[in-house]
């Protein structure tokens, strides 16, 4: 049996759907804080749904009950992740789970990003486990860059502190289907730098935009001090600002950037362009 924990997010939902085409709801349960949201959602509805709360440990291990192979979909409370993952693998543990793919970040081991430490934490913890594990080590989505395009395009520009570095990204859709790929046939140790199989800098991603939508769009180049402060003034909390601008900052550095084409090779397809995700956002 396959579970997805962390299946009620937007990357959840697209693995449970891979699963279900490929094994069938019988053989794939959804783990989330509120499986009740599953409901009338598309696929979640046709599979087993339980209650796994990664602050609450005492609901993980009856969640896992059963469960051979796991995707451990990393949480979204940057600071508090290594003990939510850690209280997720204890309990894997515990239910003799006999493999764990866990959503890590491209290049994980030497990425400069500040979000890779508690990926790094938790890949140690894994390997401390005596699980069998697979990391996937997914690179940004495209979605990151086409969630809020109309400011962008109505403003005519696009900002950011990414310089002229490289991003190779793909859609959750492209890294869902690694997933369930990977959950499926992977033997255990099995390391995936996941990302798409061209690359654009931001300035070409304006370019796109503008093509795409018939105004001009251009990228203006910040410091990551003042990219920061420009997101705090347009609402942003500050940790969230400063999160954003370190990632932008240090992707000049080419740290989203993989030119292996890992990703398309394990799907058995091309990754999705960012001008198709660009389109798909406009239309």
């Amino acid at each position: 049996m396959y579970a997805v924990a962390g299946a009620s997010g937007q990357l959840g939902r697209l693995v449970l759907a891979e699963l279900v085409a490929r094994a069938g709801a019988a053989q794939v349960v959804a783990l989330a804080r509120d499986p009740a949201k599953l409901q009338g959602a598309g696929v979640g509805a046709q599979v087993l749904g339980r209650v796994a709360d990664y602050d609450k440990p005492e609901t993980l291990a009856p969640a896992l009950a059963g469960v051979e192979r796991l995707l451990l979909i990393s949480g979204n409370a940057v600071g508090a992740r290594v003990s939510q993952h850690k209280a997720v693998i204890d309990a894997a543990v515990a239910a003799g789970v006999k493999l764990i793919a866990y959503t890590s970040i491209l290049h994980a081991d030497t990425s400069t990003i500040g979000l890779a430490e508690e990926h790094r934490q938790t890949e140690a913890l894994l390997r401390a486990s005596g699980v069998p594990f697979v990391l996937l080590r997914n690179g940004w989505y495209n979605e990151n860059y086409t969630g809020a395009l109309a400011p962008a395009i109505a403003h005519g520009a696009i900002l950011g502190a990414a310089g002229e570095g490289r991003i190779a990204s793909a859609t959750r859709a492209d890294y869902a289907a690694a997933a369930a790929t990977a959950l499926i046939g992977a033997r255990g140790g099995e390391v995936y730098e996941l990302a798409g199989d061209t690359a654009f800098t931001m300035a070409e991603f304006a370019a796109e935009v503008s093509r795409l939508a018939g105004k001009p769009v251009a990228y203006v180049n910040m410091t990551k001090a003042d990219y920061a402060a420009a997101l705090e003034g347009v609402g942003l909390p500050g940790f969230l600002a400063q999160m954003l601008a370190d990632s932008s900052f240090e992707s000049s550095k080419d740290q989203l950037f993989d030119a292996s084409r890992t990703l398309s090779a394990l799907i058995g397809r091309p990754t999705t362009p960012i001008g198709d995700t660009i389109a798909a956002a406009l239309a």
